[in-house]
């Protein structure tokens, strides 16, 4: 069958992701030491013993969810199950430049580990102001409408405020200041939303916000050589799909402060034609938004050792 591999980001860690994918062979084994090594911390007991709270920190996040997301594609290449292209979702486009060869795995779990601590760096500086930005998902209203709403109002009186996670034709997540997402919410209803909900999130993700991040992130991407990519691979930032490895390293500098266009990216593989999508790592989030786009392609759970059993 051709499938699509599409890889979950943050938000989708859960206390003891992929220890059954642990149990089930020395390949698996070696991955979990790999990123140990890298990421000087032993994994396997990270992933099993942290609570949700300390796996919510976005230095610990990023490389958690990533070694879950590539366990979870190691498994599947062990029982047959193979790739025709692969994507995904913020974070997730890391195990995804993996899987497609353009970066190693190494290099992977090196970018990872290194994009955490600059984004953590980031958000605890941004935490230290009582009047911090942070994100609220609009729901009700196609993305288009919310983009141009967020112009438009640029145009007149509100700054501060990007459309940064384009989820579904109904569920777009903004960032924002607390001025400008204060004064957002009664805009936003007025003009149809039905909901305006705040997001608990440790700060203003995908927006210029977290230029300080990228700032210092970009010095460890210039370490790391970006391959052409073996399987297709798409990109958050174009909704496209990526052309070649120098390419796929200016748009990973730029997926952290640009949108994830993840509606435009759903099209692009679906233009794809595959036979199926599978949740490539932990939790139902991209299940969801596939459902929300009304394409009748499955796009079926593939995280666990369960999951797996199930597809053969």
């Amino acid at each position: 069958m051709k499938t699509v591999f599409l890889f979950p980001g943050q938000g989708a860690q859960a206390p003891g992701m992929a220890i059954d994918l642990l149990e089930t062979g020395k390949d698996i084994k070696a991955l979990f030491s790999m990123a140990s090594d890298i990421i000087g911390k032993d994994m396997a007991d990270m992933l099993a013993n942290s609570s949700q709270e300390t796996l919510k920190q976005t230095d610990i996040a990023q490389p958690a969810i990533t070694l879950a997301n590539l366990a979870a594609a190691a498994y599947l290449e062990e029982k047959g199950i193979k790739p025709a292209a692969v994507a995904g979702f913020s974070l997730g486009e890391y195990a995804a430049l993996a899987v497609s060869g353009i970066i190693s795995m190494k290099d992977c779990f090196f970018l990872v580990n290194q994009r955490g601590k600059a984004m953590q760096a980031a958000i605890d500086k941004i935490a230290a102001d009582s009047a911090a930005p942070g994100m609220a998902a609009v729901i009700g209203l196609e993305p288009d409408k919310v983009e141009s709403l967020i112009a438009e109002w640029k145009k007149q009186d509100l700054n501060g405020l990007y459309a940064a996670n384009i989820n579904s034709p109904k569920q777009t997540v903004v960032s924002g200041s607390a001025q400008a997402l204060e004064a957002a919410e009664a805009r936003f209803k007025d003009a149809g939303a039905k909901r305006f909900m705040r997001l608990q999130v440790a700060g203003p993700y995908h927006s210029p916000y977290m230029k300080e991040a990228a700032d210092a992130f970009a010095l460890d991407l210039d370490k790391i050589k970006f391959n052409e990519p073996a399987i297709p691979v798409f990109s958050n930032v174009t909704g496209k799909q990526i052309a070649n490895g120098e390419e796929a390293k200016a748009l990973a500098l730029r997926q952290i402060v640009e949108s994830v266009r993840w509606t435009d990216e759903e099209k692009t593989i679906a233009e794809f034609k595959p036979d199926r999508l599978l949740e490539t790592g932990p939790g139902r989030v991209l299940q969801g938004l596939w459902k929300d786009s009304g394409s009748e392609i499955p796009c079926l759970a593939a995280g666990t050792v369960e999951d797996i059993g199930g597809l053969l």
